[in-house]
């Protein structure tokens, strides 16, 4: 048997190849995958394994973009953080999962479960389509807070002190209704995944913004909106062409 991890987070990921070569010491268990762009580029130059082992949150997004843009064709058990009630989204699809920290009785279980079906249907047919869809509904446990560092300090933020989220210099900062700006350990696209829909909005490349950030709108070239923030931006902030439909839909209430 092959196996392919995908998991971005280092200690997780040893602990994992060295419980799948308790379980079955004969399985061949691939190199590490640790982003979405990654994967992509190894299943485009790699024979597919016969299992995947995936965390949901990788480091540049949702491990299900993986699996909307490469052909899939054997079974998946995905890993996560999210809670019990977040995680029946994923029930009503048929797919396994590994809720962190993962215990060794539950792969075990999972693995014996990917034996099982792989007997009856070799090739299961998966809808990454409405695991997307499904991971965005009501229920989703959303970012609540975050943990930064300020010198020798560590302290938490609440989400709902947090006004927006920008890069500079590939580092992402996030700032806070008194305009206090610290380092988080986040990607924008693992943030736009995790942010409620409601509430956030990814105008750019460069920023995510709070609907109770908006000082002020004017429209702009090409159909695009220039948007005040509140507290003021570093940085000139103006809705991309390609989200601007999205965004007044979302200004609505509608998206």
């Amino acid at each position: 048997m092959t196996i392919l991890l995908i998991e971005d987070e280092e200690p997780a990921a040893k602990r994992l190849q060295k419980m799948l070569h308790e379980i079955i010491p004969d399985a061949a268990v691939s190199e590490n995958i640790v982003s979405v762009s990654s994967a992509i580029k190894w299943f485009n130059e790699n024979e597919q394994p016969d299992l995947i082992i995936s965390d949901i949150q990788l480091s540049d997004g949702l491990s299900f973009e993986i699996f909307k843009s490469v052909g899939i064709l054997c079974p998946v058990i995905f890993t996560t953080a999210y809670d019990e009630y977040a995680i029946e989204a994923f029930k009503v699809n048929s797919i396994d999962y590994l809720l962190k920290p993962i215990k060794k009785e539950d792969l075990e279980k999972a693995i014996a479960k990917f034996k099982k079906l792989s007997a009856i249907n070799p090739s299961p047919a998966i809808d990454f389509t409405n695991l997307l869809q499904a991971l965005k509904q009501p229920g989703t446990d959303y970012k609540k807070r975050f943990v930064v560092r300020y010198g020798e300090h560590i302290k938490t933020i609440d989400i709902a002190d947090v006004v927006y989220f920008y890069t500079e210099d590939k580092i992402t900062f996030l700032c806070t209704k008194d305009s206090r700006r610290f380092v988080i350990d986040f990607n924008l696209d693992a943030l736009d995944s995790g942010l409620d829909p409601l509430k956030f909005f990814r105008i750019n490349r460069q920023y995510i913004i709070g609907i109770h950030a908006i000082a002020d709108m004017f429209a702009y070239t090409k159909s695009r909106v220039l948007i005040k923030l509140n507290p003021p931006a570093k940085h000139e902030t103006i809705v991309s062409t390609e989200r601007s439909a999205d965004f007044k839909l979302w200004l609505g209430g509608e998206k």
